[in-house]
């Protein structure tokens, strides 16, 4: 996945000169928004850190501080964003989406789901270290039932590595007696089998069970289990098949109908704008009749989708 983002090291790289920039564009009366958009979507998130320290040195003022005094709205938010190293991002809005008012499930679904084994490990030391809590405690004050218990296996981060021949039939003849062949379904086998078998090996599985039932293991989902235990069987299932795949529904899910998911938007572009936004344009192309481009294009505006369309880097036309 080495290079599949848009977002590269910037070459000339000169973080003082960077610095000066940014505090050029924030000085005196008015704030040129062009110029921090342009500069900070053109660096990459460890350059950016860069900045930041060269901006105190400087300044002794906290760059990320300025920002969020003389920007606004959405795009504040996507900028500071950008500003956050990939793991304390993830911390951030894990511990947002536990502390806030009610729990966003949405965001532990989505972090949980698409994260590496070895992220989860790093999300859990990190979220340890800036908090003194136990994320999976966390989770689990604020979770309940087979949805929590999904998440606790997830949390687990020892989801094993390559393809186990020996046990691809046994998986899906245990998924097709747990759900569609009972009265009733058995989500602990759902959650045994899909939390802890590597994407490589589940993706052999869904291809057995379809041969077995007749059915994908995504309509077997939807048909047995539901609320939120559904919504992070099928994003464990659409991860398994393709991670990009997977942030391409969540995005256009965002845009589609009236109004905007704003905070998701903001999420995936900023968290995977150096990881696999190519590969993500590409399935998002693959799957709906229009670009990620064009999407975001029309259900944005401003600064805020200046930035947005920076990050997603072109037209798939």
């Amino acid at each position: 996945m080495a290079g599949r983002g848009t977002v590269k090291p910037h070459s000339g790289f000169n973080a003082n000169n960077d610095a000066e920039v940014l505090y050029k564009a924030m000085k005196g009366l008015g704030t040129d928004e062009a110029a921090i958009l342009q500069l900070l979507t053109a660096r990459s998130n460890a350059q950016r850190q860069e900045i930041k320290a060269a901006y105190k040195t400087l300044h002794g003022k906290d760059l990320v501080d300025n920002l969020k005094s003389e920007l606004g709205g959405k795009f504040e938010s996507l900028i500071v964003a950008l500003m956050i190293p990939p793991i304390m991002y993830d911390v951030k809005c894990l511990r947002d989406a536990i502390k806030g008012a009610g729990t966003d499930e949405k965001v532990l679904v989505e972090i949980l789901a698409s994260r590496s084994p070895n992220e989860v490990s790093q999300i859990k030391s990190l979220y340890k270290r800036e908090h003194n809590d136990d994320l999976e405690e966390d989770v689990c004050g604020d979770t309940g039932g087979h949805f929590q218990r999904m998440l606790v296996v997830l949390l687990q981060a020892s989801r094993q590595q390559g393809i186990q021949e020996d046990l691809i039939q046994s998986d899906a003849q245990a998924l097709f007696a747990a759900g569609e062949q009972k009265f009733g379904t058995d989500e602990g086998q759902f959650i045994t089998i899909l939390g802890n078998r590597s994407n490589a090996h589940l993706r052999k599985v869904f291809e057995e069970y379809r041969k077995l039932s007749g059915y994908e293991i995504e309509e077997s989902i939807q048909r047995e289990t539901s609320g939120t235990l559904q919504e992070v069987l099928l994003a464990v299932v659409k991860c398994a098949r393709s991670v990009p795949g997977y942030f391409a529904d969540s995005l256009y899910s965002a845009m589609k109908g009236a109004g905007t998911d704003d905070k998701t938007l903001i999420r995936i572009m900023a968290s995977r704008s150096e990881v696999d936004m190519l590969d993500i344009r590409a399935e998002f192309r693959k799957r709906f009749a229009t670009s990620l481009h064009k999407m975001i294009q029309g259900d944005t505006s401003g600064d805020y989708r200046k930035a947005l369309l920076l990050l997603c880097g072109g037209d798939d036309a």
